[in-house]
Order: structure tokens, then sequence, then C-alpha cells
């Protein structure tokens, strides 16, 4: 596939019938990848995070899925379709807060559901899951244009995690304003938050950044109100693991501490996400907020630096309330306060 701007997460092998996936648990060190021919190893590479990211994701659970019709050695379409069931629940078993997964898996089940034969449902659930594919790099595009407005010359922008090419298909939400603003002609330099405890931001958002030649700084998560105190942020713009009807923001823990920070210095902080991380469906308080393992408290690089026997609290997520969003930017345009009908709005236009 012809792709221009750099970085590809989530890439079809046609040929080889396998999903190729970057190995994020290698980089900033080593860029590797992981061929998947089956939808158990691509279970195993979004619980291990070896892919991340609420779009990229998405687009791998659908070929997760796709993989499992393709594999499957049922006859009858009544066997065909429990298989399919088991596959879904494993997949959607991952991680249980970025609502891509949930979308995407619905959307590629569809397909087999509606399928009057085994093979038909094959096709249909692959053919589905490329589709996803290539509209995940068209709709972070559209995303990235309507964002770069928000953007001007010279802007030094704060993100915090990864919302860029490797946690989507190739493009990026946030990283994808960026890049959009830059192609526009703008010099916007870059401060990435490391974002404890998995440091995407260190590892990540500075691998992609750099490797796409864009200006980048790293700064420790304590150092955030310090550096808007002296003046030395612009603009702060992250993505989202799920929205809510109402603009709650659910996105890598220490985003609702960035948000009140931005608030208190008159920062705009604003949030990146496709409609596909919307959920119009849940309350705040439905919402499972996952926890991750101890080790990636105690340890770093598995060195540990904790005395043992200690608690650990390590939620993955954290949920930012809407009034400290300034704007929600999506492919249908950037949505403005307030959420509850910016966003009716955008899902049902009149």
């Amino acid at each position: 596939m012809e792709y221009r701007y750099g970085l590809m997460t989530v890439q079809w092998d046609d040929e080889d019938r396998s999903l190729v996936l970057i190995d994020q648990r290698r980089l900033p060190n080593r860029l590797e990848y992981i061929r998947c021919r089956s939808h158990e190893q691509v279970a195993e590479c979004i619980r291990s995070m070896a892919v991340r990211g609420a779009p990229a994701i998405g687009v791998a659970a659908a070929f997760g899925l796709a993989l499992a019709a393709i594999n499957s050695r049922a006859r009858d379409r009544e066997s065909f379709m429990r298989e399919m069931d088991a596959a879904f629940r494993l997949l959607r078993s991952t991680r249980p807060t970025a609502i891509n997964l949930f979308w995407a898996l619905e959307r590629v089940m569809g397909k087999g559901r509606s399928a009057g034969s085994v093979e038909e449902a094959k096709v249909s659930m692959l053919s589905e899951a490329i589709t996803m594919l290539k509209e995940d790099l068209d709709v972070n595009r559209r995303l990235g244009d309507h964002g770069s407005s928000l953007l001007n010359d010279g802007d030094r922008v704060l993100t915090h995690c990864n919302a860029g090419a490797l946690a989507t298909v190739g493009y990026g939400t946030a990283l994808g304003v960026i890049r959009a603003a830059r192609e526009k002609g703008k010099r916007i330099s870059v401060i990435a938050a490391e974002t404890r405890p998995v440091m995407q931001g260190a590892r990540l958002t500075a691998f992609e950044l750099k490797h796409d030649g864009i200006d980048v700084s790293i700064a420790p998560d304590t150092s955030i109100g310090l550096l808007m105190a002296r003046g030395m942020i612009d603009k702060v713009i992250v993505g989202a693991d799920r929205v809510l009807r109402d603009g709650h923001v659910f996105n890598k823990i220490g985003t609702y501490q960035v948000a009140i920070l931005a608030r208190e210095h008159s920062i705009p902080f604003y949030v990146a996400a496709p409609l596909s991380s919307f959920d119009l469906k849940s309350r705040v308080d439905e919402v499972t907020i996952e926890e991750r393992a101890y080790d990636e408290v105690v340890k770093v690089s598995g060195k540990r630096v904790a005395p043992r026997g200690v608690r650990v609290f390590n939620p993955a997520f954290d949920i930012t309330p809407p009034h400290l969003i300034t704007a929600i930017v999506t492919e249908k345009g950037v949505l403005e306060q307030p959420y509850e009908q910016s966003i009716a709005r955008v899902f049902n236009p009149s």
C-alpha cells in the first residue's frame, strides 16, 4: 500500500494472509515487526501492548477477527459462527477501556452475521477490515486538517502519551493535527510528556516525531506545571480512548491533571478523536478503567526501583470532564461546548 506519511503501525500482507504490526514494546531502541497469522496472536499483541492506541487496537482487532474467519475449517454456517463468537469474545477481552476495540469487532462481526455462506463471510469480513484500515488513514488525515487551524505559526505544543502514527494505522490524531499544521508551513515544536509508567511519550511520541523530522523535546510528567508557569507551552493537544456523549474524555492516566494545569494557566486544551472513539451510550460510572500490572510501576526497564511488599495503584486511564476541554477535534470538524449538543449534531445532522 502506498503511504507517504512515514511509519505504518498496522499493515495487511495479502499475499501471506497475515497482519504485520510494529512491536511498540521494542521502541525506541529497535524498530521491529510482528507477523500475526491467527486471532490468538493478535489478541496477545493487544493485551501486551505490542500494539496500542485506540484506533490501532480497533483495526488490529478487526483483522484478528478476519484471521479467525480465514483460518476456520468449519463447513456449515452454524459451526463457523460459533468459532467467530469465541474469537470475538477473546479479542474483546484484551483491553476494557478503548471503545474502538468494541466498535471494530462489532463492525466486522456484522459482516459475518449477514453473510449467506461461510465463504461469503470470510471474504466480506476480511474486506471490511481492509476497508477500516484505509478509512483510518483518511479519517485521521481529515481530522488533522480540521485541527491544524487551531495551531499558530511558532506554537509550542504539549502532548501527553502517544496519539500519533503509532496509535493509529499511520497518521495520528493529536499528532495528526501537528503533522497537518506542519504540512501547511507552520513552525510547530512539541513537548512530549514522558507518560509514566510505560513512557509512551518518551519512547513513542519522541521516536516518531524525530523519525519525521518534527522538533520535539521530552519533559517529565511532574514538570508540566512549571513549564506552563514559565510560559513555555502555548497549546495542549491529546488523543482519547473514549469520548462520552456529554464530552467526558477517557485518556491515558495523567491527562486529567494536565487539563487542570492548562485551565489554571489559561492554555487551550484540545482533544483529537475520530468519531469511532465516541461512546454515545455509556455514563461515566459505567466505563471500566483498566488496571495494569504491578511490575509496570515498581520496575523500570526490568530493574526493580521500589521496595518489595508495597501496594501499587496503576490505572491506565483517567477521566477529563468537559468543562476543562477547549474543543474536540474530529474528522467532521471542531466541536465546541456545550458538547452534549455539538456531539449530538455531528452524529445526527439535520
